[in-house]
């Protein structure tokens, strides 16, 4: 099975330049929801719909409760059949997943269509999501509660500099090849900006770009952030640092800020964004959290 950083790259170009997500159906609220978006998973257990939740992605890793529900595949590989059976009265899916949404259509199953692009987006999402499983409420509260905790690290950092940043989202284990960023386009792009600092490629309208080690010593960056969905041991996070060893002249090769943070909350635009946008704040202005 893939990963969460393996696929995160993926989803990232999969909804490049996407608009904000969006609710299909109406009537009463649904009580038995599949969901294939761990994003979306999250938002509903956060609102308090985890008991219509009947099923979720191959993906989903939180909250904890997700792991006694069936797995129903993913963005790549839905099992219609199992997601059939299950007998939902709504399915969350991607809006690129064409073919599964065709299939619910003749099958009359609603669907919730999701599509993200930028931060304002997650709240978008978490907004109209509640509204579609009938807890409007929950998620307005919610929603005004990441603003007020996003709003909160932008004060904490202002008036500092704001060190050029390379986030990656994606590379070879051990090495710096099939390297992907976060391009100038994104919830990744945003966070990082709240957090504090430039993105060094804010100048390429794509929220992910596939790039070299050429091309990161051209950009120069003053610290590296390396997002990663799974956990990593203290060997692995020095072998992964050890990496950039071969760019010795990179300003954050030699001030030694290679940061390697190994939580999901920096890499699934759920209701804990503001948590991962926090992380990357404490990264690249670890004084004003003292």
């Amino acid at each position: 099975m893939l990963s969460l950083n393996r696929i995160v790259p993926a989803l990232l170009l999969v909804c490049a330049g996407a608009a904000a997500s969006h609710a299909q159906g109406g009537g009463k609220p649904p009580a038995r929801i599949v969901s294939l978006i761990p994003a979306v998973t999250e938002m509903l257990f956060a609102i308090g719909a985890g008991p219509q939740v009947v099923a979720v992605g191959s993906f989903d890793r939180y909250p904890p409760a997700v792991e006694t529900l069936p797995r129903v595949g993913a963005l790549l590989d839905p099992d219609l059949e199992r997601i059939l059976a299950l007998r939902p009265d709504l399915v969350v899916v991607y809006a690129t997943q064409t073919e599964l949404r065709q299939q619910l259509d003749r099958a009359g199953i609603p669907q919730f269509v999701y599509q993200h692009a930028r931060l304002n987006d997650v709240l978008t999402t978490l907004r109209q999501v509640s509204t579609r499983v009938g807890r409007g409420s929950e998620g307005d509260a919610l929603a005004a509660t990441i603003e007020r905790s996003l709003d909160g690290i932008r004060k904490r950092v202002a008036g500092r500099g704001r060190p050029r940043t390379l986030i990656v989202i994606s590379r070879e284990s051990g090495a710096l090849r099939g390297m992907f960023a976060s391009g100038g386009i994104g919830f990744l792009h945003d966070m990082i900006d709240i957090a504090g600092g430039d993105n060094v490629f804010a100048d390429v309208s794509r929220q992910s770009v596939q790039t070299t080690s050429e091309l990161v010593l051209a950009k120069r960056p003053d610290v590296i952030l390396e997002l990663r969905g799974t956990p990593l041991s203290r060997a692995e996070v020095a072998a992964e640092r050890r990496a950039w060893n071969s760019l010795p002249s990179l300003p954050a090769v030699r001030a030694d800020r290679i940061y390697m943070i190994a939580d999901e909350r920096t890499v699934v635009p759920g209701p804990r964004v503001a948590e991962g946008t926090e992380l990357l704040a404490r990264a690249l202005h670890p004084e004003a959290f003292k």
